[in-house]
């Protein structure tokens, strides 16, 4: 193997690990953003309905 061949290897190699750390951190920032949406959802949803009464809402009628 020449020189050419070993540096053309190596930086290649360090290419794809920084595109795998790039994706990986993309990755982690979808899954924060995901959480924060689902988080503010409950968070609505629990507080839309303060005025009802405490019987509603905790069954489900399926003979309908």
């Amino acid at each position: 193997m020449d020189v050419m061949g070993i540096a053309k290897l190596a930086t290649s190699i360090a290419d794809t690990g920084t595109r795998q750390d790039v994706a990986i951190a993309m990755l982690k920032k979808a899954q924060d953003i995901q959480s924060t949406s689902a988080t503010q959802l409950l968070e609505a949803a629990t507080s839309a309905s303060p005025n009802l009464p405490a019987h509603l809402g905790n069954h489900i009628n399926t003979t309908a």
